[in-house]
């Protein structure tokens, strides 16, 4: 009974795996862009949900409304300001430069956070936060449950927009071939812009939902850009529901390491899982 209460508490943070998978597979996959400062955005979400609680008194779960249109604006700028001169280069490029800015970035955002927020960690406290379902021998804590669900609609949201939305549509095409699809009269400048704020403004809300579920703090960005990562490789590139699944899979390996060696395992786990399928799958479980 112990194990499945701990695989269950790994499905339940391996939605947010995915969720801060999602935003970093969405932008390599179309601008080839490794934004390994990609922590330190879902970092910030986390902050802005935290100081609208605080200050505000806005429930953290309604602060979503605000962290994602705020986030989205804060990619466009990054995108502006910082990468939109990388997707200049030459793809074999891009990588590099990318991997450049993005440290830079990560430094710049980690010790803006130290310097504003301290080093502490910060939750949210809320009237629900011990909220517990009990199901058989099983305690299901509601909040991370809720997490998990909205974790999966905002990733069913994300797919329903590049499916259905004209320059979700021009997005898919750009990240397939984006010489055709310049060809075609799509401004794969714009593409890169919309790839790489929706990218951003996941990782805000990936933020929000772990400060509401779990903490934040200024050094939780390495651990989640590379939570991400293990993700991406796992489930591979062009398929958003794919990368959750890789999500869930990752936070159930951790949990069951952790119950079968012991805590520090689980975070060998990833590494032993990022090493494995770049072997024997390079293109990932669901890469197309």
């Amino acid at each position: 009974m112990i194990l499945a209460q701990q695989l269950l508490l790994g499905l339940l943070i391996g939605g947010l795996y995915g969720l801060a998978a999602a935003g970093l597979s969405l932008v390599f996959g179309v601008m080839r862009v490794l934004n390994v400062a990609h922590g330190e955005l879902i970092m910030l979400g986390g902050y802005g949900a935290f100081w609208l609680a605080a200050l505000l008194g806005v429930d953290p779960f309604a602060s979503l409304a605000l962290v994602i249109p705020g986030a989205l604006l804060l990619g466009a700028i990054l995108y502006w300001g910082l990468f939109g001169f990388v997707v200049r280069a030459h793809e074999e490029t891009r990588v590099k430069n990318s991997l450049l800015i993005g440290f830079g970035l990560a430094l710049a955002l980690h010790a803006l956070a130290v310097r504003l927020w301290t080093a502490d960690e910060r939750s949210i406290p809320t009237s629900y936060g011990g909220a517990v379902l009990s199901v058989g021998e099983l305690s299901i804590p509601l909040v991370r449950l809720a997490t998990l669900v909205l974790a999966l609609l905002l990733i069913g949201a994300l797919q329903l927009l590049l499916s259905r939305w004209r320059w979700g549509k021009a997005i898919r095409a750009t990240a397939e071939d984006w010489q055709a699809a310049l060809l075609t009269g799509i401004d794969i400048r714009r593409a890169y812009l919309l790839a790489f704020a929706l990218g951003t403004a996941l990782a805000g809300a990936a933020g929000t939902l772990v400060t509401v579920a779990y903490s934040v703090s200024p050094s939780i960005g390495l651990e989640w850009t590379l939570k991400a990562l293990i993700v991406v490789v796992l489930a591979g590139l062009g398929s958003m529901m794919g990368t959750f699944v890789g999500g869930l899979v990752l936070g159930l390996a951790e949990a069951a390491s952790a119950a079968t060696f012991g805590g520090p395992y689980r975070e060998i786990v990833g590494l032993v899982i990022f090493v494995v399928v770049l072997t024997v799958r390079p293109r990932g479980l669901f890469g197309r």
